[in-house]
């Protein structure tokens, strides 16, 4: 298989105006006749599918949530990138570009980065002309304030609740077309198929999650926006519900799925308190502006915070990269705070945590001035540990957040099955090995907003005067099939464990061995045990109640599932890929100081996997090469 990623030729400033003029249209009489499936409505979906509508375009958008305000790119708190200048501190698309090349280590694909940065300015005008409450200077302007990975300040907030002022600017829009009549809006339906035929996609099965009603819908194209598998972990900070389900089923359908092992670890979330916890609490990384991460240079220290001198303190991340400090990107920073407290130094009851400290800021600015940044995630922090943290330091740990893998997608953002496309945290195409704070809502709604309404033309152009394929046809019942007998199959196990049980001891396997630090010996052990766990689970998980009204053990097992087949192909891609780059950190292959070291003349390429029919069967590997022409290889140093 020849992987064929449509990247425009010519300068990379020029490629995406060329681009949007050479590829097919369909004229605005014509959009009316074609009919586009949309799945998931956090902020790509939601984005779309209002910007579908606009268009002419007949859609139909699903969501397992009973509302779209439920997606979780809501959860986002800290912020969104876009190459604005305002500060007049340097900043430029090509900048806002050469940041997240190097952010995710050089693996990520030139063209695609630079289409994001050049249409991220134009995402804040979009959402503040929706009305989003950015925050604001005294004169009126937006505030900007800087995030990891960078040395500007180009994250556009508002306080600590970005992601979800986003997401009701875009899921107003897309209401306004359900409104209109565009956008029909399916709610409480899981897409657990996708329908194929000769090679191509034509619409998908969904399951009513009150009613257990199994049905196809068709369509001329189908958009996944459906999130990425950071639940694989089984403690993440992803909602409970987030899974990879919808992906999977693409992908068990002949969808590449990759990079899978490129997993981001975000370093500041709430440390976990006890063995069955079932979440993570994020807390944004909008607050590494301010705090100062330590931990006690004495591994027996057991005095209080306050009371332990300056000099007795360990800020590691000041001291190993004075350039960037606390601000360095997520994947150093989680690697340090694991190397502390690994080492003994860790805080807390536990001893499984580092500090935030606020102290400096507060002496410095005043606490009106820290309240008024991050006063609502000061708040959430003391609900949650009893803790205040005006007073005493934060605790924070490393936690599964965000997944850089996802579906195989070319320039246009459709996957290697014609009409199939994979929009925001879905595809795999814009953040390398590691991702930036706060582009993942830039990613989100450039995809859904600027790229797709263009891109889907050049595919849907060529089936002008057909109609979508008949749910009647043979391809849509056998999918229908596969989706009860599945159901059923689950439902007669009969065994004794839960879907819960089931997963979190997957959850261990995969933190262990595939979480912020890899090697060959723990890879392969985690690809012996997972199919261990999977073969229990299989034959030994339980599922309460019945299929025809609303069950969450049912939702859980099928997406747990999934998660086993996931987890093992996230381990083999870890350990074909011997080398260390952004967020995959192969312990074989590090620098004398620690850090990442890459293999360009081997691993300069996106790993893409191919189902083979047989979950005991091996996938098939592809290969993206990847060109740095723009951005020169080099050894990333934050220092």
């Amino acid at each position: 298989m020849i992987l064929d990623s449509k990247v425009p030729s010519g300068p990379i400033e020029d490629a995406w105006d060329s681009h949007r003029f050479d590829i097919k249209l369909v004229n605005p009489a014509n959009k009316r006749r074609f009919k586009i499936i949309v799945v998931g409505t956090g902020l790509a979906g939601a984005s779309a599918a209002a910007t579908f509508g606009e268009l002419g375009y007949e859609v139909d958008a699903f969501t397992f949530h009973d509302s779209p305000r439920r997606a979780h790119s809501i959860a986002a708190q800290g912020g969104i990138n876009a190459a604005k200048n305002y500060r007049n501190d340097g900043d430029s698309i090509y900048r806002l570009f050469y940041d997240t090349v190097k952010g995710g280590d050089y693996r990520s694909r030139e063209a695609n980065v630079y289409r994001l940065s050049q249409v991220s300015v134009n995402i804040i005008d979009q959402m503040a002309s929706q009305g989003v409450p950015f925050a604001r200077e005294y004169g009126g302007l937006l505030a900007n304030r800087s995030f990891g990975g960078a040395q500007v300040s180009r994250t556009f907030y508002a306080r600590g609740q970005t992601g979800q002022q986003l997401l009701l600017g875009a899921y107003q829009q897309m209401m306004a077309q359900v409104n209109a009549g565009k956008v029909n809006l399916h709610t409480n339906q899981e897409m657990l198929e996708v329908v194929t035929k000769d090679g191509e996609a034509h619409g998908i099965v969904t399951r009513d999650l009150n009613t257990g009603q199994v049905r196809s819908h068709s369509a001329h194209a189908v958009v996944l926006a459906t999130g990425g598998y950071g639940n694989v972990f089984y403690l993440s900070t992803n909602a409970m519900a987030c899974n990879v389900t919808a992906a999977w089923r693409a992908h068990r359908k002949g969808a590449l799925f990759a990079n899978p092992c490129y997993t981001q670890i975000h370093p500041t979330c709430i440390p976990q308190a006890d063995e069955f916890q079932s979440k993570l609490t994020l807390m944004s990384e909008s607050l590494r502006n301010d705090g100062r991460i330590w931990v006690p240079r004495n591994a027996d220290e057991t005095r209080k915070a306050k009371d332990i001198p300056e000099d007795e303190r360990y800020y590691y991340l000041e001291e190993k990269y004075p350039a960037f400090g606390n601000l360095v990107p997520r994947d150093v920073a989680s690697r340090n705070a694991k190397t502390v407290v690994d080492a003994g130094q860790g805080v807390g009851p536990l001893k499984n945590g580092v500090y935030l400290d606020f102290a400096s800021a507060i002496g410095r600015d005043g606490k009106d001035t820290i309240e008024e940044r991050y006063g609502n995630l000061f708040e959430m922090y003391e609900r949650i540990t009893g803790e205040d943290p005006y007073s005493t330091p934060m605790r924070i740990y490393p936690a599964s957040h965000y997944t850089m893998g996802g579906l195989w997608v070319d320039y246009n953002l459709q996957t290697n099955i014609p009409g199939l496309y994979a929009a925001g945290e879905a595809n795999f195409s814009d953040h390398g090995a590691n991702r930036l704070g706060a582009s993942a809502l830039m990613q989100g709604l450039a995809d859904g907003y600027f790229v797709l309404p263009y891109t889907i033309g050049d595919s849907l152009a060529a089936k002008l005067g057909t109609d979508p394929m008949s749910t009647a046809d043979p391809a849509f019942q056998e999918a229908e099939k596969a989706v009860q007998d599945r159901t059923q199959h689950f439902l007669g196990i009969g065994g004794t464990k839960s879907p819960d049980y089931y997963h979190r001891e997957l959850g261990k396997v995969v933190w262990e061995h595939i979480g912020m630090a890899r090697n060959e010996a723990g890879l392969t052990t985690a690809i012996s045990e997972i199919k261990a766990i999977r073969e229990a689970f299989w034959n030994d998980v339980k599922v309460l109640g019945n299929g025809d009204s609303l069950n969450s053990s049912l939702e859980k097992v099928g997406r747990v599932a999934d998660f086993m087949e996931l987890g093992e192909l996230m381990a083999r891609d870890a350990l074909d890929r011997s080398e260390s780059c952004g967020g995959h950190f192969r312990e074989e292959s590090q620098t004398e100081e620690g850090e990442a070291l890459r293999r360009d003349d081997v691993f300069s390429h996106v790993s893409a996997w191919e189902w083979q029919g047989d979950v005991n069967t091996p996938q098939i590997k592809h290969k993206e090469e990847l060109e740095f022409e723009y951005v020169a290889l080099s050894q990333r140093s934050y220092k």
